[in-house]
């Protein structure tokens, strides 16, 4: 059974509460967003790439970036093979960052989750 639209609200209002009492800096939605793209599908990332993916512009992209990076949660490199082009890195405070977020919110979506279903076996 899914959840309903009013119970994922709610989940997310949950899991965004307890966020706010965690020792961490604030994200915007955008910038929480870039977060989790980068982190959640395969690489490399451009901040051409990211623009496109998330249609925003390249301004707002690397304004993104600047604040991720400060937090030591992405960072730029230089691509070897092609020097125009900087590539975006996911770092290690970045995984841990996103983990701890990840299992909070597992935390408090389980008692929200129905029971499983008992399969009996045939008599």
């Amino acid at each position: 059974m899914a959840l309903s639209a009013q119970q994922i609200l709610e989940l997310w209002r949950r899991v965004l509460v307890a966020d706010l009492r965690r020792d961490h800096p604030d994200l915007t939605a955008r910038q929480f967003a870039l977060l989790l793209h980068v982190y959640l599908t395969p690489p490399p990332h451009t901040v051409r790439g990211l623009s496109a993916a998330l249609s925003l512009s390249k301004p707002v992209i690397t304004r993104a970036l600047d604040r991720l990076g400060r937090f030591d949660y992405v960072r730029r490199k230089r691509d070897q093979t092609d020097k125009r082009n900087v590539l975006i890195q996911r770092t290690i405070k970045g995984s841990v960052t996103l983990r701890e977020f990840g299992d909070l919110a597992a935390e408090i979506a389980a008692p929200m989750q129905p029971p499983p279903v008992a399969l009996t076996p045939p008599r």
